[in-house]
């Protein structure tokens, strides 16, 4: 399901909430948002959390509000204020910046971030007050796009690649400003295929019969949906579900999501010699 997460919950909460009210045996969801964030965070319950990986090499898109002349920790609103400067920067000014970080770009990864070091997460390195030097990180900035601007605050829409810090672009941004900069809002609206305009709140989930919930969960392919379709006669769907190869003519190393008669089958790959193998099924009666 697509879930509209609210500000001030992390996205483990959402997720805990949105499996009480389905009354979920197993649930995950397909990439974290800050709790600051708030937007699309696609849930997975059941079944579908065999696919939930599926979303975490997609792009997305983001609507951030970026506030110029201070400059916090973690670089969000969350942050404490660590230095402040005046703001005497155009909207030509910042138009004429923002090519420079489209395309391939490097981040460096916050210190205030679920990533690594040695089994510990950087974040609790850096409540400790320990920096410690961090590997820059190669992104994709598809499309960066200034929607509205005031004089020490502006709203961009981007969309990139896996892995982007949106936080660490309005740091950088701001630096190379000269003033100094940190995200204050953040917003997604796009996970792959997958769009905010269809997302619901926890609030209207709660305020449905339990029995009318269902209807607004999507088809477990709808994590799939990017995939070419791969329609199986019931003989190959019986050998796929023993974990036997068919015949298949296609492109090697081609992905398929698994159509049998019966309806979604799973995930399969077309190995070089011809054969389609197959990588996830889901569970049938």
């Amino acid at each position: 399901m697509l879930l509209d997460k609210p500000a001030g919950m992390s996205s483990n909460a959402a997720l805990q909430e949105a499996r009480r009210l389905f009354a979920a045996a197993k649930a995950g969801h397909t990439g974290t948002l800050d709790p600051l964030a708030t937007g699309l965070l696609p849930l997975c319950f059941g079944e579908a959390t065999k696919f939930a990986g599926e979303l975490l090499a997609s792009s997305k898109t983001y609507r951030a509000t970026v506030r110029l002349g201070i400059v916090t920790d973690t670089a969000d609103a969350e942050g404490r204020v660590i230095a402040t400067a005046p703001v005497d920067v155009s909207e030509a000014e910042v138009r004429a910046l923002l090519p420079r970080f489209m395309g391939e770009i490097e981040q460096v990864p916050p210190m205030f971030s679920a990533l690594k070091r040695d089994g510990v997460p950087l974040y609790e390195l850096a409540r400790q007050g320990i920096e410690i030097e961090r590997t820059p990180r190669r992104v994709v900035i598809h499309r960066l796009e200034l929607l509205a601007w005031q004089s020490d605050c502006f709203e961009l829409e981007i969309d990139c690649s896996k892995g982007t810090y949106v936080r660490t672009l309005a740091a950088d941004i701001g630096a190379a400003l000269g003033c100094g900069a940190h995200l204050a809002a953040l917003r997604r609206t796009r996970v792959g295929t997958l769009d905010l305009d269809r997302a619901v709140t926890l609030e209207a989930i709660a305020a449905l019969p339990i029995e009318a919930r269902d209807a607004l969960l999507l088809p477990i392919d709808a994590l799939l949906a990017d995939l070419p379709a791969a329609e199986l006669s019931a003989t190959e769907t019986v050998r796929l579900q023993h974990g036997q190869a068919v015949r298949w003519a296609g492109e090697v190393g081609q992905r398929y999501r698994l159509l049998s008669p019966q309806g979604f089958l799973g995930l399969g790959e077309l190995a070089a010699d011809g054969w389609l193998q197959p990588k996830r099924l889901i569970a049938t009666a």
